[in-house]
């Protein structure tokens, strides 16, 4: 049965140039009408570490762009603590071990409260020692493969029973999908996702046989062999579909050879975990249509808040064609919890911050509330849609309320015993719940 959202719409900038590259205070002609007082005093630094070059910044650009846009918007309410937020922008150019160099500076040299940053997992697993070293603050805001739970961050995007285990049962359902082909860019985000499908597929009953898997390089290119191969896959008479973890820039070549091939939705269909309406903005949609990808929050979804949020989002940039997209959603819902927690401790000490989190509530922008679990991850509902001509997405289903995300994959012999619970009194990321012992990262 294919539920619908009450509400939900069938339709289916040049850069911004602010704070490009160090510090820059929001314009106080963003306050209304000087209603709210301007805000004083020391401060507060927002530090905003995502790649506004090399193959991620088609991504990425967009939510530094929407992090300005947010920290605009409390200025405009009178600051934080009566302080004003200044965001510091860092360009990790899509350079991994530069991710750890730039997060560092913001650390330890820029002092900024929290950053909110990455996308791909590489970038994420560089500055991890980082942040642990150092006790920073990270609000991480893309699906991810899970496994991992750390003190340090906040993973305000989906897990994987948030987004890819629902979109294979839903190929499974409605689609009748049997063979499978893993597609995705080759590291380590697509490959864990990878290894977790595959564990529940074979729990589904899925014969190794049936599963194709294919990694390719950042960047990639020439697509012709690869989706000349997925082609043939899928030729054996039984219903194929592809599971995508292709990320940035490579999408482009990789949807423009499906149409090239007369690969359409019908014959193979492909869910995305990576391409949101950004993306698409870039891409002739009309050899899509009908493509699936699967979020917790698009565009087209009919709610107040995100109709206010998108009127926002348009008149902060100018451009009433810059589309907003899940990671955005995750940066909004993320940084509003972190005001939250300082202004419910009145302070941006890190320990108590990092402790403060936990059970904050943040209505988002898709007619739900979402919640900061013990495991530092977030209640979220989940969404498929279709591609249109127009680069939206109708939704075709959607969970019937918010899941709560699994930071430890139960389908993986080695984790399935294991929560994080940043709770006292077990205060671990990697917590065995048979042996009743910490494997991993531990707060006293």
């Amino acid at each position: 049965m294919i539920r619908h959202p009450s509400g939900l719409t069938r339709r289916c900038f040049s850069h911004l140039g602010l704070a490009a590259g160090s510090t820059a205070l929001m314009s106080p002609l963003l306050q209304a009408g000087g209603a709210v007082a301007a805000p004083t005093g020391e401060p507060i630094k927002v530090g905003i570490l995502h790649s506004l070059s090399g193959t991620m910044a088609i991504s990425e650009t967009t939510l530094k762009d929407v992090m300005l846009m947010l920290i605009a918007e409390q200025n405009a309410r009178g600051g934080l603590l009566g302080r004003p937020l200044v965001p510091v922008v860092v360009d990790p150019a899509s350079n991994w071990p530069l991710f750890a160099e730039k997060a560092r500076q913001l650390l330890s040299v820029d002092k900024v409260s929290a950053v909110f940053g990455c996308w791909t997992s590489v970038s994420r697993k560089s500055v991890l020692p980082v942040f642990e070293e150092l006790n920073g603050i990270l609000f991480y805001p893309v699906q991810y493969e899970g496994q991992e739970c750390s003190r340090n961050v906040f993973y305000t995007g989906a897990a994987p029973n948030q987004q890819a285990i629902p979109a294979v049962d839903y190929l499974m359902s409605e689609e009748k999908v049997q063979r499978w082909v893993l597609a995705g860019t080759d590291y380590v985000y697509p490959r864990t996702t990878n290894q977790i499908l595959q564990a529940y597929l074979a729990a589904k009953g899925v014969a190794p046989a049936d599963i194709m898997i294919n990694y390719t390089p950042f960047g990639q290119s020439d697509w012709q062999n690869i989706v000349a191969g997925i082609k043939n896959f899928g030729s054996g008479g039984k219903k194929t579909a592809v599971v995508s973890t292709i990320n940035g820039d490579a999408n482009v070549p990789f949807y423009k050879e499906l149409g090239n091939q007369g690969i359409k939705a019908t014959d193979i269909p492909v869910v995305a975990f990576s391409v949101g309406e950004e993306e698409l903005a870039g891409m002739d949609t009309r050899p899509l249509v009908g493509q699936l990808a699967a979020w917790n929050y698009f565009e087209s979804i009919d709610t107040p808040e995100n109709k206010a949020f998108i009127e926002s989002w348009h008149k902060f940039t100018g451009n009433a064609k810059r589309t907003t997209n899940d990671p955005m959603e995750a940066h909004y819902i993320g940084f509003n919890m972190w005001v939250q927690a300082v202004e419910k401790t009145r302070t941006v000490d890190h320990d108590t911050i990092i402790d403060a989190m936990i059970g904050i509530k943040q209505p988002n922008l898709t007619g739900s509330v979402a919640t900061l679990l013990p495991n530092h991850h977030l209640t979220k509902p989940v969404f498929i849609g279709e591609i249109q001509d127009d680069g939206q997405f109708n939704v075709v289903w959607n969970s019937p309320a918010p899941i709560a995300a699994q930071a430890w994959s139960p389908y993986v012999a080695e984790t399935r015993n294991l929560i994080g619970d940043w709770s006292k009194p077990i205060s671990c990321g990697n917590y065995n719940t048979v042996a009743k012992s910490c494997v991993g990262q531990r707060h006293a």
